[in-house]
């Protein structure tokens, strides 16, 4: 899908204009993009984060001007999982548009009872101009995107969360952190993942610390192999000298409670944080107080974790915005 962006109005490849008129604040010139889905960190370019970091700032700046800007459009929310910033960051976010967002759980659809992938996006597609789903296996996320005639967006898999690795690298970005270097302590897990790749892609510096058994998937750490990107079971030499430390739920949902004890060592509390250059606290939430992070680092001055929820809805919105099926 290519979207021409003429100073102030979007046409689609037909020429028209979806949502009646769009006026940013700013003057895009003429830009083009050839994001369509977006369900994986290494599908955008580094021209193309910047771009949506761009259009966030300016919308965050400026929310009256993009009030109508997907009016009457519908996003159609498939859940496999629960869920509390990605489903209302994005509702609201639509809402904020002048759009619509309809919830639709997995388990009370069709899909429970055995109608294909294939038949559910196309009909979706008919239905609605995108599609962000939150999801189990990743390979069904792809399948999604291969079927669907509308954007699809990852609200998350089990590999991937890219809006989150999207989220808060604007969020250090606001704050002139996003040099790096970057830590992550704790399970090698999606967001890990996702983290790996925005760092890789925009050169920041990251360092993923776990305990043996718990590295990021191997395919991943192979696509950041080029990068300055480093896997340790050390946490301390991943924090060291770090500006931003970064931290995930010890056991995500699905997995063993009794995996836990494996984390010994690896909580972000005062001490771990002291190796760090002054360095800001970060969590995807939920949280965890006194496992993954001690209460006094979560609720700290330096924990900026709610920045980064909110920035979920802004440049979720950006994404929405530039992807939409015009």
């Amino acid at each position: 899908m290519k979207t021409k962006v003429h100073a102030g109005v979007d046409t689609g490849t037909d020429g028209g204009v979806r949502g009646g008129h769009r006026p940013p604040a700013v003057d895009w010139a003429e830009q083009e993009t050839t994001m369509k889905h977006v369900i994986d960190i290494q599908d955008l370019s580094a021209t193309e984060i910047q771009d949506l970091y761009d259009r966030t700032d300016d919308m965050k700046a400026h929310p009256a001007e993009y009030a109508s800007a997907l009016a009457n459009e519908t996003l159609i929310m498939l859940f496999a999982k629960p869920s509390t910033r990605t489903r209302v960051s994005f509702e609201a976010g639509m809402t904020e548009l002048g759009g619509h967002a309809i919830y639709f759980s997995q388990d009370q659809s069709q899909l429970s009872r055995g109608e294909s992938l294939k038949d559910t996006a196309k009909v979706l597609s008919r239905y609605a101009g995108g599609i962000m789903a939150r999801l189990f296996e990743h390979e069904t996320m792809m399948e999604l995107g291969k079927h669907a005639d509308v954007p699809v967006i990852n609200g998350l898999t089990d590999l991937l969360h890219p809006c989150q690795a999207l989220s808060d690298v604007y969020t250090l970005r606001e704050r002139g952190l996003d040099d790096g270097p970057l830590a992550f302590v704790g399970d090698g897990n999606n967001v890990a993942h996702s983290l790996m790749q925005i760092c890789a892609t925009l050169d920041i510096p990251c360092r993923i610390a776990t305990p043996e058994g718990y590295e990021p998937d191997q395919e991943i750490i192979e696509r950041v192999a080029d990068a300055d990107v480093r896997v340790t079971n050390d946490p301390v030499e991943a924090v060291d000298g770090a500006k931003a430390v970064y931290t995930d739920v010890f056991v995500s949902m699905g997995d063993e409670e009794s995996k836990k004890a494996d984390f010994d060592g690896f909580q972000v509390n005062e001490d771990l944080m002291a190796h760090s250059d002054d360095a800001v606290f970060m969590h995807c939430l939920p949280a965890h107080r006194d496992e993954e992070v001690s209460a006094p680092v979560m609720d700290g001055p330096k924990s900026i974790v709610y920045d980064q929820a909110e920035n979920r809805q802004h440049v979720q919105k950006a994404i929405l915005y530039t992807v939409w099926d015009n």
